[in-house]
């Protein structure tokens, strides 16, 4: 037989704390961030990962390759990788880049590994990331955003006056992201495509869900794009919680205040409804400007240091838990509290009950 669980202590009325239930969007750097900083407040945590990339090694891949772009799915695994020593050597292994000028040149080995287990499985790219987040000792879940690779489709503006095309539809992720101008819109193709049930059932169950950092275009807005997963956010009582970029992002939000990021935002939620904002206070040049914008959407403002020091537009996990924690209502990370089943006590044995409670305890 195992070791039995404990049982967390219950109060008078039946119920038990646990930490809170989140679901975490995002992709790339972004969304390794907001991991870094969830796993300080809860072990109950579902990564939903974008998998819109077509540049680099996920390129590369899904090109020759029926899966999904792998890059963005590693790097929230290994964000989420366990601790110890043998943990940690093997999450930097996923992460290392073949170096050279062969075909495996620039492929992490991670995207690899991936790609292979989700071709053992058939195809099963869930299951693949189950199995690699038991590998790693993951503190939570990894889940792609669809069943199916993304293109993202931009409509872009230019910023010279003189450029006879004042804008230019433009395919895919790398491409938005490089070209010259400001994106006014983007789309997702397929435009309804699948999701798995594994996403939409941790959605339907969560107490938060948190929105950025990252790509505003690229990595956070996609996610509202797809009508299943929009559909299931407008259903939710989950929290939502959205945290802000340190600095505009060249080639996608040039000049961007993080207002006009709300904005933005604001315009894609369809429905979806949110609850608190996170944004640095040393980058929040209009505090008065930002406020408006967070009450125009009807939730609260949360201004903390989030950022690492030295100037490095990172955001710092410890302290980003921190205001996630204030956003959350509680420096314990808003505990829920459950009635569970508690065990029977019988009542204390009195003369001539022996008999009964000697039969009664096996």
């Amino acid at each position: 037989m195992g070791a039995a669980h404990a049982v967390p202590p219950a109060a008078a009325d039946g119920t038990v704390a646990r930490p809170p239930r989140v679901v975490a969007f995002g992709g790339g750097h972004g969304l390794a961030a907001a991991l870094a900083a969830w796993r300080r407040i809860t072990p109950d945590l579902t990564a939903v990962v974008t998998v819109a990339d077509d540049g680099g090694s996920s390129g590369r891949i899904r090109r020759e390759m029926p899966v999904l772009p792998p890059g963005d799915l590693r790097m929230a695994l290994t964000a989420l990788a366990g601790e110890d020593v043998e943990t940690r050597q093997m999450a930097a292994l996923l992460q290392h880049r073949f170096g050279g000028s062969g075909v495996l040149a620039g492929h992490p080995v991670g995207n690899l590994v991936l790609t292979g287990l989700t071709e053992l499985h058939g195809g099963d790219t869930v299951r693949a990331l189950d199995d690699l987040c038991r590998l790693l000792g993951a503190c939570g879940r990894v889940l792609p955003m669809a069943d199916v690779p993304l293109d993202l489709v931009a409509t872009v503006e230019s910023t010279d006056p003189d450029d006879p095309r004042r804008t230019r539809t433009i395919r895919g992720q790398v491409a938005i992201a490089s070209t010259p101008g400001r994106v006014r819109d983007i789309l997702v193709a397929p435009d309804d495509p699948p999701v798995n049930a594994a996403v939409l059932d941790a959605i339907a169950t969560a107490d938060v869900v948190s929105l950025g950092p990252g790509s505003w275009y690229t990595s956070v807005l996609p996610h509202l794009l797809v009508p299943r997963l929009r559909a299931a956010l407008a259903a939710s009582s989950a929290r939502v919680v959205v945290v802000l970029n340190l600095e505009p992002q060249p080639g996608e939000t040039d000049g961007f205040s993080p207002e006009e990021h709300l904005t933005v935002l604001q315009g894609h939620l369809g429905g979806v409804a949110l609850h608190t904002v996170i944004a640095d206070v040393e980058s929040v040049v209009d505090r008065c400007g930002l406020l408006s914008a967070v009450r125009e959407c009807g939730a609260e403002l949360v201004l903390a240091p989030v950022a690492e020091d030295g100037g490095v537009p990172r955001h710092d996990p410890v302290r980003l838990a921190g205001a996630l924690r204030e956003a959350l209502g509680t420096r314990q990370g808003m505990e829920k509290h459950e009635r569970v089943p508690q065990p029977l006590v019988p009542d204390p044995v009195r003369g001539g009950d022996e008999g009964n409670a000697a039969h009664g305890a096996g």
